[in-house]
């Protein structure tokens, strides 16, 4: 059974999403309460489900996205199972969907007719280019929005070819904005009564997260490059080869850089003349990295771990991902929980980052649903007859 704990319970959210970037958003506001009641499109639902990889056939995608939602399968051409979305619809808070602009509107659900029928409907789209602009019809997916948003012309190793970035943080991001944009359009409602639409741009998203290489940009007309893991702005800041692997050291002031020095028994360097001050040490990275290398050659990286750790120098090692779900920190965390599959039974995933003191972060999450499997419940719930 979904946990109905939380801050948003009593919010029924209508999920139209389907794939990752709506998924998502949905499911953060599912493991924050929400009871989200999730539309698939008859016989194959949510693409995702065709997606590997695969337990005893069903979709691990799939069951890593949609956990605790109820799933009623409706087709939305059709005048019957229509009757059936807008009664739904009439008691939802929230509507969420990731389809291409105009694809609602086409079948009656435009934010302009619905807005005069529930007044108090928050309406959120999630798109590769956003509702507006000269690109707003194109389709788009994650890595396409990673190379337009400039990210990955500042992912990869120096000279190397183009790099996207591990997991799809195109769509994630966007996921995450779409609810944050909810909950703080659920906060306005108490305050005025009304509801509001939601734009958010795959394409959008990405410049948001730029940071630094939008400041480098804008500052002093730099177009940023790859840099591997070295930090653009803040030396020694990036991974260094140790005897075994390599290690991640982020000295980012005067002092810890000192203590760097004193660890690795070469405290010559900190009256270098390259390296006074973090703006020569940027300027000297390449330099300093040799130097730094050829100490941190002659031990192992659990060792310096060890070491940097009782003199405060922020550092760690690099982690598969078998190790990274394995970390006691993540265990305590409680960062792995599982869910149930009637079918295959319990399926460990991520977790809810989102601590809150107020209520409790189970171990074990809302059922994974199989296509359709809530329907008469749905149908019961909100009264409706066929």
């Amino acid at each position: 059974m979904k946990n109905n704990s939380g801050p948003l319970k009593g919010i029924i959210v209508l999920d139209l999403t389907r794939v990752l970037v709506g998924p998502y958003c949905t499911m953060v506001l599912s493991d924050l309460g929400a009871r989200v009641i999730k539309v698939e499109a008859p016989e194959t639902g949510d693409d995702s489900r065709s997606f590997g990889p695969f337990i005893k056939d069903y979709s691990a995608y799939f069951m890593s996205l949609n956990r605790g939602k109820e799933s009623i399968a409706l087709n939305l051409k059709n005048k019957e199972d229509k009757k059936i979305f807008e009664k739904i619809l009439s008691k939802a808070d929230v509507l969420v969907e990731n389809f291409r602009p105009g694809t609602l509107d086409k079948w009656g659900y435009a934010w302009d007719v619905l807005k005069k029928k529930y007044p108090r409907l928050i309406y959120a789209s999630a798109s590769g280019f956003g509702q507006t602009g000269p690109l707003k019809s194109l389709p788009a997916y994650d890595m396409v929005v990673q190379g337009m948003g400039g990210l990955m012309s500042v992912t990869g190793q120096p000279d190397g070819k183009p790099t996207r970035v591990g997991t799809s943080i195109g769509d994630i991001t966007a996921g995450l904005f779409t609810t944050i944009g909810i909950n703080a359009a659920l906060f306005d409602r108490e305050k005025t009564g009304k509801g509001t639409k939601i734009d958010v741009s795959m394409l959008d998203c990405q410049i948001a997260i730029l940071e630094n290489a939008i400041a480098r940009y804008f500052s002093n007309g730099e177009i940023p490059k790859p840099m591997g893991s070295r930090h653009p702005s803040i030396t020694p800041f990036e991974a260094y080869k140790t005897k075994d692997s390599f290690i991640i050291v982020a000295a980012g002031n005067d002092k810890l850089f000192e203590n760097l020095c004193n660890a690795l028994e070469c405290k010559e360097y900190i009256k270098d003349k390259r390296f006074l001050s973090n703006k020569l040490r940027n300027a000297n990275a390449e330099d300093l990295k040799v130097i730094l290398e050829k100490y941190l050659i002659k031990n192992e990286t659990h060792n310096w771990i060890k070491l940097f750790t009782k003199m405060n120098i922020p550092c760690g090692p690099i982690y598969n991902i078998k190790q990274a779900v394995e970390n006691p920190q993540i265990t305590f965390r409680n960062m792995i929980v599982s869910s149930n599959h009637k079918k295959i039974g319990k399926f460990k995933m991520a977790g809810n980052p989102i601590k809150m003191s107020n209520y409790k972060d189970p171990k074990t999450r809302g059922e994974i649903p199989e296509l359709d499997q809530h329907r008469k419940k749905i149908l019961k719930d909100f009264k409706i007859k066929i």
